[in-house]
């Protein structure tokens, strides 16, 4: 150690670059041709990339390791999952620190053409979830040395993310046996009625393409919604229905439409059914911020974790102080301080 030491402040002194040691990992990029997602109607690339972060030990050890798949928000990609180099030091900092033990992070391609995934199985947008389960999973277990069973994998996720991170819980506890969403959405609508949603319905059957619709406008969200959970092909140009249709002019109410997307996008309209599912999980935690400006955000997680309760899943919830954006990836934020102390207490890290 103080050989190393010495090292370092000579070569620094000296100008020279500090070259890395065997405590730093490496991320790989793999190429992957999905033939599952060549099913959509919006124009989606099949050919995906997937991110691969191999721990320290990785290179010179014969270890079988854990996985954790990242699933990244909207308008983010699995290359911006690394770019800055923050995640990777997160965890090379928790791996030193025995926060954690080591494993492998796989960030895999969830983009599209509009602004993301909403983690959905559909025949407009693509069937994202089995996606993740029958391609990306196989392809990371047949490429590196995993421990290819569900007890030691784990899934996470941020945002719509944390959304991806459930449902694939909810669906797959066969693959995942751990999962921690942070400030999921789309976990339910305990804020306002469907039809007091401030959406510009006559703009969004106007447009004759996603680029009609204003950036930053929550119309592109909610045709997002339509198209992933109303699917219609025989309906160009976005071949969905829609919760609300225009008559004479005027925005009407479709209640059916709104009951059918509500069944299909909110999870806890999944809870009945997916309570035996989640029970089977190793562990289950969740946590949101206060001050989202999306007020139905918070209220939907507080409830959220009740239905849990009510249906004796286990899990943990916490709501903490502060926006979704400023308290995860610091220093000492809370994918340091909770989502990875979670992670090394539920995952299997020995292989059978």
């Amino acid at each position: 150690m103080k050989l190393r030491l010495f090292f370092l402040l000579a070569a620094s002194a000296l100008g020279a670059a500090v070259p890395a040691f065997a405590d730093s990992g490496s991320v790989v990029t793999e190429h992957l041709s999905s033939s599952i997602l060549r099913e959509n109607r919006t124009g989606l690339d099949p050919e995906r990339v997937v991110q691969v972060y191999l721990p320290p030990s990785y290179a010179s050890s014969n270890r079988a390791y854990p996985v954790v798949y990242f699933c990244h928000n909207l308008n983010w990609s699995a290359e911006q999952v690394f770019a800055d180099g923050n995640m990777q030091r997160q965890l090379e900092r928790a791996f030193a620190d025995h926060i954690v033990g080591e494993f492998i992070l796989v960030a895999a391609s969830y983009t599209t053409p509009t602004m993301g995934t909403l983690y959905e199985n559909s025949p407009i947008t693509g069937r994202w979830l089995d996606y993740t389960v029958e391609e990306v999973v196989p392809l990371v277990d047949r490429k590196f040395r995993t421990i290819p069973r569900r007890e030691s994998r784990a899934v996470i996720g941020d945002f719509m993310g944390g959304r991806g991170a459930f449902a694939l819980g909810m669906t797959h506890p066969d693959v995942f046996s751990v999962v921690y969403a942070l400030h999921p959405v789309a976990t339910g609508n305990d804020y306002l009625p469907f039809t007091y949603m401030p959406v510009d319905w006559s703009r969004i059957h106007q447009a004759k393409s996603f680029a009609d619709l204003p950036v930053g406008d929550r119309s592109r969200i909610f045709l997002m919604i339509c198209q992933a959970f109303l699917p219609n092909p025989n309906r160009p140009p976005f071949f969905c229905d829609f919760p609300v249709e225009m008559k004479d002019g005027q925005p009407v109410v479709q209640p059916e439409q709104v009951r059918r997307m509500q069944r299909a996008f909110n999870l806890s309209e999944w809870l009945d059914e997916a309570g035996p599912k989640l029970r089977t999980l190793r562990g289950l935690a969740f946590d949101w911020a206060r001050f989202d400006v999306t007020i139905a955000h918070v209220t939907s997680n507080q409830s959220f974790t009740r239905k849990l309760y009510d249906l004796a899943v286990p899990h943990e919830a916490e709501e903490f102080s502060g926006n979704p954006w400023d308290q995860y990836w610091g220093a000492e934020g809370r994918f340091r301080t909770r989502v990875l102390p979670f992670l090394g207490r539920h995952l299997d890290f020995n292989p059978p």
